[in-house]
């Protein structure tokens, strides 16, 4: 009988071991408290991924909490490129927990399976909507240059305004952040019987 796998250990190397795992609520103190009450009752309903290690910082963790919900449930930009620039931003550091939560989200807001397949591959994704092909050059060039062209700015304004270029842009940071602090952790993601793990990319 095969072993029922619960979690996806984080990173590729010979050590997954998560570094900073959940303190039990007896050893936190007064302000982890806070801020771990603070996730339960808000929109994520428990304290999950990057706020694990994040909980070592209680007033970090409440600033960088509030930023992504403004960026995850309030963003003018539409849900679709939403979840697609958060999976291109989890295969971009191969953060396994974002990859495993944003799937079936992606799926769900109508981004293809075979589109998500070739993002997880590491390859151009083909069968991309204008949206998701707009957001994805926006994605990748700010993340491999630290900045866009200005045909790529401009496809994007046309598309999401100024205020949703401010807002990708800045989602596109946040992700990165709580992706490297998710990477440091090595803070491992749930299983999802329906979301392969991310590979690493080829070498």
């Amino acid at each position: 009988m095969s072993k029922i796998v619960e979690t996806i250990p984080q990173g590729f190397g010979r050590d997954r071991s998560e570094r900073l795992k959940l303190p039990p609520r007896e050893k936190q103190n007064d302000a982890q408290r806070a801020a771990a009450d603070a996730l339960i009752n808000g929109p994520r309903k428990g304290i999950k991924g990057p706020f694990i290690p994040l909980l070592r910082s209680p007033e970090l963790l409440e600033r960088v909490a509030k930023v992504g919900e403004y960026l995850r449930f309030e963003s003018v930009l539409p849900t679709r490129v939403n979840e697609f620039v958060t999976l291109v931003v989890a295969r971009h550091t191969s953060n396994q927990f974002e990859w495993a939560i944003h799937f079936p989200l992606a799926i769900l807001a109508g981004t293809g399976a075979e589109t998500l397949e070739d993002l997880a591959q590491g390859c151009w994704p083909r069968d991309m909507s204008y949206d998701e092909s707009a957001a994805y050059d926006f994605v990748t060039e700010l993340l491999n240059r630290h900045s866009v062209c200005d045909v790529t700015f401009e496809r994007a304004l046309l598309r999401w305004g100024e205020q949703g270029v401010v807002e990708l842009t800045t989602l596109i940071g946040y992700f990165v952040c709580v992706c490297w602090v998710m990477n440091v952790a090595r803070t491992p993601a749930p299983a999802a019987p329906d979301v392969r793990p991310l590979c690493a990319y080829p070498g």
